[in-house]
Protein backbone atom coordinates (compact mmCIF):
# COMPACT_ATOMS: atom_id res chain seq x y z
CA UNK A 1 0.00 0.00 0.00
CA UNK A 2 2.66 2.11 0.48
CA UNK A 3 4.06 1.73 -2.25
CA UNK A 4 0.92 2.21 -4.25
CA UNK A 5 1.09 6.00 -2.29
CA UNK A 6 4.70 6.55 -3.40
CA UNK A 7 4.16 5.77 -7.05
CA UNK A 8 1.03 7.92 -7.10
CA UNK A 9 3.30 10.81 -5.77
CA UNK A 10 6.08 10.68 -7.94
CA UNK A 11 3.43 10.69 -11.05
CA UNK A 12 1.48 14.18 -9.33
CA UNK A 13 5.40 15.45 -9.02
CA UNK A 14 6.05 14.72 -12.93
CA UNK A 15 2.60 15.79 -13.58
CA UNK A 16 3.65 19.69 -11.86
CA UNK A 17 6.65 19.54 -13.14
CA UNK A 18 5.43 19.57 -16.24
CA UNK A 19 2.53 22.14 -15.82
CA UNK A 20 5.11 24.51 -14.63
CA UNK A 21 7.69 23.80 -17.72
CA UNK A 22 4.70 24.83 -20.16
CA UNK A 23 3.81 27.88 -18.47
CA UNK A 24 6.92 28.92 -18.10
CA UNK A 25 7.65 28.44 -21.69
CA UNK A 26 4.06 30.18 -22.91
CA UNK A 27 5.14 33.05 -20.47
CA UNK A 28 8.54 33.64 -21.89
CA UNK A 29 7.74 33.09 -25.91
CA UNK A 30 4.25 34.77 -25.64
CA UNK A 31 5.55 37.61 -27.58
CA UNK A 32 8.38 36.43 -30.11
CA UNK A 33 6.32 36.32 -33.32
CA UNK A 34 6.10 34.16 -36.36
CA UNK A 35 8.70 31.17 -35.78
CA UNK A 36 10.11 28.37 -37.19
CA UNK A 37 10.95 25.16 -36.12
CA UNK A 38 14.10 23.59 -36.91
CA UNK A 39 14.80 19.83 -35.92
CA UNK A 40 17.88 17.64 -36.97
CA UNK A 41 20.38 15.25 -35.14
CA UNK A 42 22.43 16.44 -32.31
CA UNK A 43 25.62 14.27 -33.80
CA UNK A 44 26.38 16.14 -36.92
CA UNK A 45 29.68 18.00 -37.31
CA UNK A 46 30.55 21.03 -37.71
CA UNK A 47 32.25 19.75 -40.80
CA UNK A 48 28.81 18.05 -42.23
CA UNK A 49 26.94 19.71 -45.44
CA UNK A 50 23.55 19.39 -43.38
CA UNK A 51 25.38 21.56 -40.21
CA UNK A 52 26.54 24.13 -43.14
CA UNK A 53 22.98 24.28 -44.57
CA UNK A 54 21.76 24.73 -41.36
CA UNK A 55 23.27 27.16 -40.24
CA UNK A 56 22.42 29.02 -43.48
CA UNK A 57 18.83 28.24 -43.40
CA UNK A 58 18.72 29.88 -40.53
CA UNK A 59 20.24 32.97 -40.72
CA UNK A 60 18.06 33.55 -44.16
CA UNK A 61 14.95 32.79 -42.16
CA UNK A 62 16.61 35.80 -39.38
CA UNK A 63 17.30 37.98 -41.74
CA UNK A 64 13.78 37.43 -43.16
CA UNK A 65 12.55 38.56 -39.58
CA UNK A 66 11.40 35.10 -38.55
CA UNK A 67 12.64 33.89 -35.04
CA UNK A 68 13.92 30.27 -35.26
CA UNK A 69 13.61 27.24 -32.33
CA UNK A 70 15.84 24.58 -32.39
CA UNK A 71 16.57 22.13 -29.46
CA UNK A 72 19.38 23.93 -27.93
CA UNK A 73 21.80 21.26 -28.32
CA UNK A 74 24.84 20.56 -30.31
CA UNK A 75 25.23 19.52 -34.23
CA UNK A 76 22.23 20.63 -35.93
CA UNK A 77 20.44 22.61 -33.19
CA UNK A 78 23.27 24.42 -32.71
CA UNK A 79 23.99 25.29 -36.42
CA UNK A 80 20.41 26.56 -36.27
CA UNK A 81 20.68 28.48 -33.28
CA UNK A 82 23.81 29.52 -34.55
CA UNK A 83 22.33 31.10 -37.79
CA UNK A 84 19.77 33.17 -36.37
CA UNK A 85 22.00 34.66 -33.56
CA UNK A 86 24.95 35.68 -35.72
CA UNK A 87 22.35 37.29 -38.00
CA UNK A 88 21.28 39.05 -35.85
CA UNK A 89 17.95 37.35 -35.31
CA UNK A 90 16.02 35.81 -32.01
CA UNK A 91 17.49 32.28 -31.73
CA UNK A 92 15.45 30.14 -28.75
CA UNK A 93 16.70 26.91 -27.73
CA UNK A 94 14.43 24.20 -26.04
CA UNK A 95 17.12 22.60 -23.84
CA UNK A 96 16.32 18.62 -22.56
CA UNK A 97 18.82 17.95 -20.31
CA UNK A 98 20.71 14.56 -21.26
CA UNK A 99 23.38 13.25 -20.48
CA UNK A 100 25.66 13.12 -23.81
CA UNK A 101 23.94 16.99 -24.40
CA UNK A 102 24.97 18.53 -20.79
CA UNK A 103 25.15 21.98 -21.86
CA UNK A 104 23.16 24.46 -24.30
CA UNK A 105 25.16 25.77 -26.86
CA UNK A 106 26.31 29.34 -26.75
CA UNK A 107 24.27 30.64 -29.84
CA UNK A 108 20.74 32.14 -27.95
CA UNK A 109 18.66 34.58 -27.34
CA UNK A 110 16.11 32.64 -25.06
CA UNK A 111 17.21 29.61 -23.25
CA UNK A 112 14.48 27.56 -22.03
CA UNK A 113 15.45 24.31 -19.89
CA UNK A 114 13.17 21.31 -19.86
CA UNK A 115 13.57 18.12 -17.81
CA UNK A 116 10.66 16.39 -19.63
CA UNK A 117 10.19 15.58 -23.50
CA UNK A 118 6.63 15.82 -23.27
CA UNK A 119 6.53 19.69 -22.24
CA UNK A 120 9.52 20.59 -24.50
CA UNK A 121 7.69 18.61 -27.49
CA UNK A 122 4.21 20.50 -26.49
CA UNK A 123 6.22 24.09 -26.67
CA UNK A 124 7.56 23.56 -30.24
CA UNK A 125 4.24 22.65 -31.56
CA UNK A 126 2.56 25.93 -29.91
CA UNK A 127 4.97 28.26 -31.05
CA UNK A 128 5.84 27.22 -34.79
CA UNK A 129 4.58 28.01 -37.68
CA UNK A 130 6.71 25.69 -40.38
CA UNK A 131 9.23 22.70 -39.47
CA UNK A 132 12.46 21.96 -41.42
CA UNK A 133 13.68 18.72 -40.79
CA UNK A 134 17.30 18.07 -41.56
CA UNK A 135 18.82 14.63 -41.01
CA UNK A 136 18.53 12.75 -37.64
CA UNK A 137 17.74 9.86 -35.83
CA UNK A 138 14.68 8.50 -33.58
CA UNK A 139 14.33 12.19 -31.77
CA UNK A 140 14.12 14.12 -35.07
CA UNK A 141 11.69 11.15 -36.40
CA UNK A 142 9.57 11.71 -33.48
CA UNK A 143 9.31 15.41 -34.33
CA UNK A 144 8.38 15.05 -38.07
CA UNK A 145 5.62 12.68 -37.20
CA UNK A 146 4.44 15.13 -34.57
CA UNK A 147 4.14 17.54 -36.59
CA UNK A 148 2.55 15.96 -39.53
CA UNK A 149 -0.03 13.68 -37.07
CA UNK A 150 -0.70 17.13 -35.13
CA UNK A 151 -1.67 19.16 -38.67
CA UNK A 152 -3.94 15.70 -40.28
CA UNK A 153 -5.90 15.65 -36.92
CA UNK A 154 -6.69 19.86 -36.84
CA UNK A 155 -4.28 20.16 -33.49
CA UNK A 156 -2.29 22.74 -35.38
CA UNK A 157 -2.26 24.92 -38.32
CA UNK A 158 -1.26 23.56 -41.62
CA UNK A 159 2.08 24.89 -42.63
CA UNK A 160 5.38 23.08 -44.56
CA UNK A 161 6.98 20.88 -43.36
CA UNK A 162 10.31 20.65 -45.57
CA UNK A 163 12.51 17.81 -45.42
CA UNK A 164 16.25 19.10 -46.37
CA UNK A 165 18.06 16.60 -48.46
CA UNK A 166 16.80 13.99 -51.14
CA UNK A 167 19.41 12.03 -50.70
CA UNK A 168 19.04 11.09 -46.91
CA UNK A 169 14.49 11.72 -47.01
CA UNK A 170 13.79 10.37 -50.07
CA UNK A 171 12.94 6.57 -49.56
CA UNK A 172 11.21 7.72 -46.37
CA UNK A 173 9.02 10.03 -48.72
CA UNK A 174 8.38 7.31 -51.26
CA UNK A 175 7.70 4.78 -48.81
CA UNK A 176 4.87 6.95 -46.81
CA UNK A 177 3.41 8.10 -50.43
CA UNK A 178 3.29 4.22 -51.08
CA UNK A 179 2.46 2.67 -48.30
CA UNK A 180 0.58 5.31 -46.31
CA UNK A 181 -1.11 7.57 -48.92
CA UNK A 182 -1.27 4.45 -51.18
CA UNK A 183 -3.20 2.20 -48.64
CA UNK A 184 -5.31 4.91 -47.76
CA UNK A 185 -3.70 4.79 -44.34
CA UNK A 186 -3.49 9.20 -43.96
CA UNK A 187 -5.15 11.74 -45.55
CA UNK A 188 -3.71 12.76 -49.21
CA UNK A 189 -0.24 15.02 -48.80
CA UNK A 190 -0.17 18.20 -50.32
CA UNK A 191 3.39 18.67 -52.25
CA UNK A 192 3.01 22.50 -51.00
CA UNK A 193 3.51 21.46 -47.53
CA UNK A 194 5.16 18.33 -47.53
CA UNK A 195 8.03 17.84 -49.64
CA UNK A 196 12.36 17.43 -50.18
CA UNK A 197 14.49 20.65 -50.70
CA UNK A 198 18.18 20.59 -51.07
CA UNK A 199 19.79 23.78 -50.73
CA UNK A 200 18.37 26.96 -48.17
CA UNK A 201 18.05 28.94 -50.50
CA UNK A 202 14.78 27.21 -52.19
CA UNK A 203 13.54 26.40 -48.35
CA UNK A 204 13.60 30.12 -47.57
CA UNK A 205 11.66 30.68 -51.22
CA UNK A 206 9.14 28.11 -50.82
CA UNK A 207 8.34 29.41 -47.24
CA UNK A 208 8.35 32.82 -48.52
CA UNK A 209 5.98 31.74 -50.92
CA UNK A 210 3.51 30.13 -48.84
CA UNK A 211 3.27 33.11 -46.57
CA UNK A 212 2.54 35.33 -49.42
CA UNK A 213 -0.32 33.37 -50.64
CA UNK A 214 -1.43 32.94 -46.37
CA UNK A 215 -0.35 36.36 -44.87
CA UNK A 216 -3.40 35.45 -42.40
CA UNK A 217 -1.24 32.56 -40.92
CA UNK A 218 1.78 35.06 -40.06
CA UNK A 219 -0.74 36.95 -37.50
CA UNK A 220 -2.09 33.93 -35.68
CA UNK A 221 -1.50 33.43 -31.77
CA UNK A 222 2.21 32.77 -31.01
CA UNK A 223 0.51 30.24 -28.13
CA UNK A 224 -1.30 28.16 -29.32
CA UNK A 225 -2.91 24.79 -27.26
CA UNK A 226 -2.12 21.34 -29.01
Amino acid sequence: MGHKKEEISLIQQQTTQIMSELVLAAETLANIGPAISVFGSARIKPESQYYQKSEKIAQLLAKAGFTVIAGGGPGIMEAANKGAFEAGGTSIGLHIKLHHEAQANPYLSIELPFKHFVSRKATFFMHSLAYIVLPGGFGTLDELFEALTLMQTGKVPYGPVILVGSAFWSGLMKWIQEQLAGNELINNIDPKTFFIADEPEEVVAHLFDFYREHPEILELQTNRAV
